[in-house]
């Protein structure tokens, strides 16, 4: 008898093992899919892909369906997770605890700064919070640098752009895609209620940069300056071949 995926994914939240190998095996393609970007780092694809497992797993033993969503929306960001913390954790190059704990405090740091002033934290500054050196905080700044940049063009006048997952999914299958448009998507819901709106107006309602600015009262100037610091969190924390 061959279960649907729901019905697998009862079974294997209820703990029964056979029905957890089948999930597995039914979303190879969606862990490679991400094991693919994460390629290139010195690391055995064959590894990589054993982590992807490792996070699908735990997605489903979290899974909920009262989440309303479905179950590759949900497991796209923790198989994400996993495969970054494996990086981060066992990186390359390696760095000392201390690094690694200024590098959590100034990412910190540095996301809080950007929500309240709009835009990004000096080395000047950050050293008046922390009490440490420049080049400690040059260090732990370094060390942050784990993914690749996401390559979004941002409009530099106040005409309709492309879509934001337009921009992203150029030249890629539609499972990849999907993972694209799940990753945007989650990004997005994390973002404050006014970010939100306005990525939201701009890049999925077409709206021009003089529009969301007379809609929120405040000048094009400034949306085009919050628009860019969205853009440039966005890039640190999505990564694309």
């Amino acid at each position: 008898m061959e279960y649907t995926n729901v019905e697998l994914l009862r079974r294997a939240i209820d703990s029964d093992k056979e029905a957890l190998e089948i999930l597995v095996e039914r979303n190879s393609g969606l862990i490679w899919s991400i094991v693919r970007r994460f390629l290139n780092r010195g690391y055995d694809k064959d590894d990589l892909y054993q982590i992807g497992c490792i996070g699908l797993i735990k997605a489903i033993k979290k899974f909920n369906f009262d989440y309303n969503t479905e179950f590759s929306t949900y497991a796209v960001p923790v198989i994400m997770g996993e495969i970054k913390r494996f990086l981060r954790d066992d990186g390359i190059v390696k760095v000392s605890r201390n690094i690694r704990e200024n590098a959590i405090k100034i990412n910190h740091i540095r996301e809080e700064f950007s929500k309240k002033n709009s835009r990004e934290i000096t080395v000047s500054e950050l050293q008046d919070i922390l009490s440490i050196d420049k080049e400690d905080i040059i260090i732990a700044l370094d060390s942050l640098k784990t993914t690749e940049s996401l390559d979004v063009r941002v409009d530099t006048n106040d005409s309709n752009s492309d879509y934001l997952i337009d921009k992203i999914c150029i030249n890629k299958n539609e499972e990849e895609q999907k993972i694209d448009k799940i990753m945007v998507r989650d990004f997005i819901s994390n973002l404050d209620k006014r970010d939100r709106e306005i990525i939201l107006m701009r890049y999925y309602k077409g709206a021009t940069q003089s529009k969301v600015a007379s809609m929120f009262g405040i000048s094009q100037v400034q949306i085009s300056r919050i628009e860019k610091r969205i853009l440039e969190n966005m890039r640190e924390k999505l990564i694309v071949l």
